[in-house]
């Protein structure tokens, strides 16, 4: 079966707006076994809209239609479906209410246009609304005498993820005809490239490739780490499972020490998690960075049981007479360590994380753009080293951040 993914909105040929929709799709698609060929974006045109959903369906079994659902002059996916399924519009009292009551729990004023997202084409399938007021919608049409769909999801991330999780993926699977379950292990790894990790789980691959289930894919996420993705298929949920713990082990045997977690574990969550089975509390102290770590850390929900606080000392000053910094280069090891130490004593904290460095656009203390400097303290041990971080600025900060976690979480393993 084929579903290819349309993103509609201006706001997205314009580049206003990144479209990370289509990417997270066709990732899920993929995840599933559904094929997934185009991936296009149209803009806010009630003629463009409808040519190229005739022209998509006439080559995939199903489209996932991303955007312009809402209650605004420009939000024209409805009409659109509804012109291709060749229906009128009908205003649903039920969804009106739900919009209502959204507006009503939040104590605010709700402008009648909002009404409009209670418009839905006449035979389509409502998916509830959960965390916006849009619904998805469900499109049965027939192209040519050949029985297809479209699905139209919100264009806000969190709304889309949920609708097509609930209710998207379900129901393709359905009408695929898949018989059985699949299921993906996403093995998140850091400080190998994607063509080291290729290298060197050529083995395996070989092998996968040999018999066709499971399939592994590579995942490149940036400062989120690479991903390598495991998707099996079985006729029982339990079947797949012991597959993929089966390749999974096999995977691990090669690469191992670059994985820090799995599925929807972060580096900040396999941290924090490792100190508080330890019973560990952490301090950081950030120059480079600027509070991008303990931004990462507090994401977390119950980071407070194991995280203290963070000083950001990114003036020199603040180095030398808050943390106790000697005079010195301030991009240096030696630096680092006074950094880890000086927050230790005055956050109470068990372990430090500390780190400054050059994100440029110049050159500091006669080290190049990209150094960092990072140091570990635990207890009355202290760890330092020096990495060299690709990029420009943004980057070089980001690869920071997940670099220091993972000095500190490999520290903790070996501790």
């Amino acid at each position: 079966m084929r579903c290819d993914v349309v993103a509609v909105g201006t706001e997205l040929l314009l580049g206003q707006i990144t479209d990370t929709n289509s990417q997270w799709l066709g990732e899920q698609l993929a995840a599933v076994g559904i094929n997934s060929l185009l991936q296009v974006k149209v803009g806010d045109n009630h003629a463009r809209v409808v040519a190229l959903l005739a022209r998509v369906l006439a080559d995939a079994d199903a489209v996932i239609v991303c955007g312009g659902l809402g209650p605004t002059h420009d939000d024209l996916t409805r009409e659109a479906i509804a012109a291709v399924m060749g229906v009128e519009l009908q205003h649903n009292e039920q969804v009106a209410d739900v919009i209502r009551e959204m507006f009503a729990s939040r104590g605010r004023r709700m402008p009648e246009n909002n009404l409009r997202q209670a418009q839905v084409p006449t035979g389509a399938t409502i998916i509830s609304q959960t965390r916006g007021t849009a619904p998805g919608l469900i499109c049965p049409v027939r192209i040519d005498g050949v029985e297809k769909v479209i699905y139209a999801v919100p264009g806000v991330p969190h709304e889309m993820k949920d609708m097509v999780e609930r209710a998207v993926l379900p129901d393709l699977l359905a009408r695929s005809g898949e018989a059985g379950v699949i299921i993906s292990r996403t093995l998140r790894t850091w400080g190998e490239s994607e063509s080291g990790l290729n290298e060197r789980l050529d083995p395996v691959i070989d092998r996968l490739e040999a018999v066709g289930n499971p399939t592994l894919a590579f995942l490149a996420s940036g400062w989120e780490g690479l991903k390598v993705r495991l998707t099996a298929k079985a006729a029982t949920e339990a079947a797949a499972r012991e597959l993929l713990g089966t390749w999974e082990g096999e995977a691990r045997a090669l690469i191992d020490e670059t994985v820090f977690g799995v599925d929807d574990e972060t580096m900040e969550s396999v941290v924090l998690q490792l100190l508080r089975d330890r019973g560990l509390s952490l301090g950081l102290a950030e120059s480079v960075t600027g509070g991008l770590v303990a931004g990462r850390i507090t994401n977390v929900p119950g980071a407070s049981d194991v995280f203290r606080g963070s000083i950001v000392s990114y003036a020199s000053s603040v180095k030398f007479d808050l943390l106790g910094v000697p005079a010195g280069p301030v991009v240096s090891e030696t630096a680092a360590a006074a950094m880890a130490r000086g927050v230790q004593r005055l956050l109470h904290c068990d372990v430090a994380l500390a780190l400054t460095g050059v994100a440029g656009p110049a050159e500091q203390d006669g080290m190049p753009v990209g150094t960092l400097c990072v140091a570990v303290a635990i207890g009355p041990e202290v760890h330092t080293r020096t990495l060299r971080m690709p990029g420009q600025r943004e980057q070089m900060r980001q690869m920071s951040v997940i670099s220091a976690l993972d000095l500190l979480r490999r520290t903790l393993l070996a501790s």
